[in-house]
């Protein structure tokens, strides 16, 4: 949902407001509630992700990664509301996974629109980005080859970008963000080519909870590939 985002068009300021709402702007009070929810949520996530990294020394062990991809979902655009799939572009990924006991484990995963994009054709730009953190099974397929199967849950913050800039105490921002919690669920194969070091296509579901306040469907794909690092016996 972009709600109140002015944009600058030939020197005159136009509000963009979502039909979803009526034209008009949501209120500052559901914003601060949401933002307050989602800080709680991103503050958990992080304690647990240093508690997991900090056991790093009794884990089996661990991989960085760094790839490619691309989002898919299905239908088109929607000429009564003026939404449209969450589809294409290119998205940049890191990652990283610790694993412990019987090849279990735990795992973060970061994807962003590495370009912003054009939102349903209307000439404001935009970008999502796609948190997880994820539970790990790396099933050992061969002495070169191995299974990442993985779920859990994260949030998608997709900003829409204004020409004006909007400051508080510590920066400033030309975005406004509509946030939603997410649950994915995704598997890659690992294959080792140099040492420690390998490649992982993989295919990653996301289903974004209220994603069709912004987009034509809940249900997004991911299909990619990434180059990663093992650190630990071979």
């Amino acid at each position: 949902m972009f709600v109140g985002l002015a944009i600058k068009m030939n020197c005159t300021i136009y509000v963009l407001a979502s039909q979803r709402f009526g034209g008009s702007i949501l209120a500052a009070s559901t914003d601060i509630y949401r933002r307050f929810h989602l800080r709680k949520f991103a503050l958990f996530a992080t304690v647990v992700a240093v508690l997991a990294f900090a056991s790093l020394a009794s884990a089996q062990q661990g991989d960085a990664m760094f790839g490619f991809g691309t989002l898919m979902s299905s239908g088109s655009c929607n000429n009564n509301t003026g939404l449209c799939p969450q589809k294409g572009g290119l998205y940049p990924n890191i990652g990283a996974d610790v694993i412990f006991h019987q090849r279990l484990g735990v795992g973060f995963d970061v994807a962003w629109r590495g370009g912003q994009g054009n939102y349903a054709g209307i000439g404001l730009p935009y970008r999502p980005i796609l948190y997880s953190f994820n539970g790990i099974y790396q099933p050992r397929i061969g002495k070169k080859v191995g299974g990442d199967l993985f779920a859990g849950l994260g949030w998608q913050s997709t900003r829409f970008y204004s020409a004006n800039y909007t400051c508080s105490y510590f920066s400033c921002t030309n975005y406004a963000s509509s946030n939603h919690f997410l649950v994915d669920a995704g598997a890659g194969i690992r294959y080792y080519f140099w040492g420690h070091v390998f490649v992982r296509p993989e295919v990653r579901y996301y289903y974004v909870n209220n994603n069709t306040n912004d987009f034509t469907s809940n249900s997004v794909f991911r299909a990619g590939a990434s180059i990663g690092y093992t650190i630990g016996p071979d």
